[in-house]
């Protein structure tokens, strides 16, 4: 089933005489915000049509489409086929879900969006969200108030605490910049500790690697800030999860899949971790009886680190960019083929 949204709004970007209208298509739902960010950044006059696509058979409604967005949706050789797009935008940085060799031997377009500015700087503010409500055990709190009990639970400073930035990217940098003033002791974790960037994070420390156990052993909080690769699948399992303190959390705002489930669910459920903050998971939506939610030391958001105003503006911005890139026959930016 679809529905159109006609482009509508104050035209943010030129319209092409002479060039013709393009349809989009979102494949799902879920980050029901984005399509009217989007439609306020493209061009009225052009007349581009935003579809959404949400159940049934996808490659049914691919007639005509020229730009794919795929949210969450898996992009595979098959939908291609069943497809004439051109494009295959991402709303943000992730491309786990495109098979890029299938794009490329089609000819497709892939392209997504860095997160930088306005994106990385929200994904930063929500892993400090997270990290407070752990400290504070903020579910027990609105649990007293509900109960009516004062004073009740007692929370954990951020002042002091040891916190190790797995992954030193785009979102470690402001993370690192937000944390500063708390009087926390930083971290690094990355490839290559003397990579002349990594002086710009401010930190206390950087380790490679090669060197997880000697830097987690001395970790409170664990923030993984990584892509998902093939590299980096399970990055943090059960021996690294062993390595960490006892009464450490872990927060994870980059993908599911750098964790190892079963040793994350295992570490939390015998008290080893104080606590996890986890805004991305092994599969998206997480189901709602999946037994990590049922743990009282869990704090679980929907994959919103990156949903804020700010950052859909910059987000919306580059996207209706690059779709009048396509429209004039030119190359989107920031491709990844």
């Amino acid at each position: 089933m679809e529905r159109a949204i006609s482009a509508a709004g104050e035209a943010s970007i030129p319209a092409t005489p002479g060039a013709r209208a393009m349809r989009i298509l979102f494949c799902g739902s879920t980050f029901p915000s984005t399509r009217p960010y989007l439609q306020e950044r493209l061009p009225a006059p052009m007349g581009d049509e935003i579809r959404v696509w949400s159940g049934g058979d996808l490659s049914a409604q691919l007639e005509g489409v020229d730009v794919v967005i795929p949210l969450m949706r898996r992009i595979d050789a098959e939908l291609m086929d069943a497809g004439h797009f051109r494009l295959i935008q991402q709303w943000g940085a992730g491309l786990e879900g495109v098979d890029l060799a299938a794009a490329r031997a089609r000819g497709i377009w892939v392209a997504n969006v860095p997160t930088t500015g306005g994106n990385s700087e929200s994904v930063a503010e929500h892993a400090v969200l997270l990290m407070l409500a752990l400290l504070r055990q903020l579910p027990l709190a609105q649990a007293s108030v509900l109960s009516g009990l004062l004073g009740v639970p007692l929370g954990r400073t951020l002042a002091g605490r040891t916190v190790c930035l797995c992954g030193l990217g785009t979102i470690a940098r402001p993370l690192a910049d937000l944390l500063r003033p708390f009087g926390v002791r930083l971290l690094g974790l990355t490839r290559d500790p003397d990579d002349p960037k990594v002086a710009a994070y401010g930190l206390d420390q950087c380790f490679s690697h090669n060197q997880r156990e000697l830097c987690l052993a001395q970790t409170d909080i664990l923030v993984l800030c990584l892509p998902l690769t093939e590299g980096t699948r399970n990055f943090i399992g059960a021996r690294e999860l062993a390595w960490l303190p006892a009464g450490s959390y872990l927060v994870n705002i980059g993908r599911g899949g750098l964790v190892d489930y079963g040793a994350l669910h295992a570490a939390l459920a015998c008290g080893h971790l104080a606590g996890a903050g986890l805004d991305v998971f092994w599969q998206e939506p997480i189901p709602v009886d999946d037994p990590l939610l049922a743990l009282p030391n869990v704090i679980a958001t929907p994959h919103v680190g990156g949903a804020t105003d700010r950052s859909y503006v910059d987000i919306a911005g580059a996207i209706a960019l690059n779709i009048e890139r396509l429209r004039q026959g030119e190359g989107p930016l920031n491709q990844a083929i």
